[in-house]
């Protein structure tokens, strides 16, 4: 059995690279990654000597409809996870361009193309393929203090970034309404674990904490987030991809709502524990509240219902517990934190593959 996944570089994707083929021996991983900043093929290196005749690496760009043909012609794809996107809200409010090309046109080439091989009339029955839009919480914009997110909430983006998935989503759903293509879509809450790049919360709020740095916070640091420990999310997509109903769409949270500013304070509190505190202090002193960024949701929380209902998933890894093995992954393996803090990690490619890393 083939797969496509693309953006399997990056946090989430190599993450359930890990998981799909420890869990699955008969899989075959095409990982399709242009190596943006935030893709390090060094988070799958062990993958490739550990699975050479199940993993394989196409560096290329989902919105070059050339070379996404030319995998499907090369392979039987049966799966497509579409985890390519650019995700950083920051990053979209200063230049929202490269979120509108990965995360709406780059969507449509692969929808495109799934719908030219699945569908035509010479096709293999469809019953058994999938293409599953990664999405997230976030295109359902922000919550008052009560409440969840359903699969039913109306769309209210707040971010260029979250803006280009919800176009992406629709355009995915539209191609099972119009074609009939086997799409399901997922919408995740926040996510943390190993290999998370250290531009989001947790995993920078880690390393400046260690190297004594400021912990910024926006605004009062009472924004609320639903967070889901990885690697339950990435059995949830595989429960979606194996029982989930093609046209639907399904909420992935982790029933673990927090503050920011008490993820930060129990980041802080742990490496004081672990670690012992700083001559200056404990770390707590180094949390900063800084001016909030534009149209920063307030609270985010999701209704899994109907993915425990359908699946039988639920969220295995309690947050408190998650959270201790995470920083725990990231002080045994600072060389990795390191890498990417420093960009040597773009060597990689280069030492591996014999070309230049040049996205």
């Amino acid at each position: 059995m083939h797969i496509l996944i693309t953006g399997g570089c990056g946090f989430i994707g190599s993450n359930f690279i890990r998981y799909i083929l420890s869990t699955k021996p008969n899989i075959h991983v095409i990982n399709l990654d242009k190596l943006t900043y935030a893709g390090n093929p060094a988070n799958l290196s062990d993958i490739e000597k550990k699975f050479p005749r199940h993993y394989r690496f196409v560096k290329g760009d989902i919105c070059d409809p050339q070379l996404v043909e030319s995998l499907f012609q090369e392979h039987d794809l049966q799966w497509i996870l579409n985890f390519a996107a650019e995700t950083h809200v920051d990053r979209s409010i200063l230049g929202p361009d490269a979120f509108i090309k990965t995360n709406i046109q780059g969507t449509y080439i692969l929808l495109e193309a799934a719908r030219k091989h699945w569908l035509h009339p010479g096709a293999a029955g469809s019953g058994a393929k999938r293409f599953l839009q990664i999405s997230t919480d976030e295109v359902y914009g922000s919550l008052g203090a009560f409440g969840c997110f359903t699969e039913t909430t109306p769309y209210d983006p707040s971010s260029p970034y979250s803006a280009s998935k919800a176009a992406a989503d629709h355009l995915a759903k539209s191609y099972f309404r119009t074609f009939g293509l086997p799409v399901l879509v997922t919408h995740s809450s926040n996510n943390y674990g190993p290999y998370q790049f250290p531009e989001k919360l947790i995993p920078l709020m880690i390393h400046n904490a260690l190297s004594g740095l400021a912990l910024p916070i926006y605004g009062d640091g009472r924004n609320v987030r639903d967070w889901v420990y990885v690697g339950d999310h990435c059995e949830a997509l595989l429960r979606v991809l194996e029982k989930g109903r093609p046209g639907e769409s399904y909420n992935i949270g982790g029933r673990s709502e927090k503050q920011n500013k008490e993820v930060v304070a129990f980041i802080c509190d742990y490496l004081d524990r672990k670690l012992g505190s700083p001559a200056a202090g404990p770390r707590q002193r180094l949390m900063k509240f800084v001016t909030d960024r534009p149209g920063h949701d307030q609270r985010y929380a999701i209704d899994i219902a109907k993915l425990h209902r359908e699946t039988g998933w639920q969220p295995e890894v309690p947050f408190e517990q998650g959270l201790q093995k995470t920083i725990d992954w990231y002080l045994e393996n600072a060389a990795w934190v390191q890498a990417v803090r420093d960009g040597s990690y773009l060597k990689y490619y280069e030492k591996q593959y014999g070309k230049r890393l040049t996205s």
